[in-house]
């Protein structure tokens, strides 16, 4: 299996959850998850936003087939060995790993070092 190029998506994204909603107010989502407990739902937030806020990584489309096994695990499992949290939210041609923005400049470090590209050109000076 080769090494999935990822991308850090230029937007800043926050997950909500909500209890007991089974779809969103408004329209301004990117992925949405309804789950017995309740909705999740991934959205973009403003730059100065309060909470919680995300920094993406997304493979850009690069195709991996949907019984392709293990392109997730390859780009989680580094991750996970350096105790960066993530969300996922996997597409039908690609996935999204959301970190925690002040993670960003780590999490980069480590897929670079197991082996996956990374294009920061979207990393803003602020992410550190």
């Amino acid at each position: 299996m080769s090494s999935p190029r990822l991308g850090v998506v230029p937007s800043v994204f926050a997950v909500q959850h909500l209890p007991h909603a089974t779809f969103p107010d408004d329209d301004d989502w990117i992925a949405l998850v309804r789950a017995p407990e309740g909705l999740t739902v991934v959205r973009e937030t403003w730059p100065t936003g309060s909470g919680e806020r995300w920094i993406g990584l997304y493979g850009g489309g690069t195709g991996h087939r949907l019984d392709a096994p293990g392109m997730p695990a390859a780009i989680l499992q580094p991750l996970a060995e350096a105790r960066i949290p993530v969300f996922v939210a996997s597409t039908f041609h690609a996935d999204l790993v959301l970190v925690p923005e002040p993670m960003i400049r780590d999490a980069v470090a480590v897929l670079e070092e197991a082996g996956h590209p990374v294009d920061t050109a979207h990393l803003r000076p602020a992410d550190a």
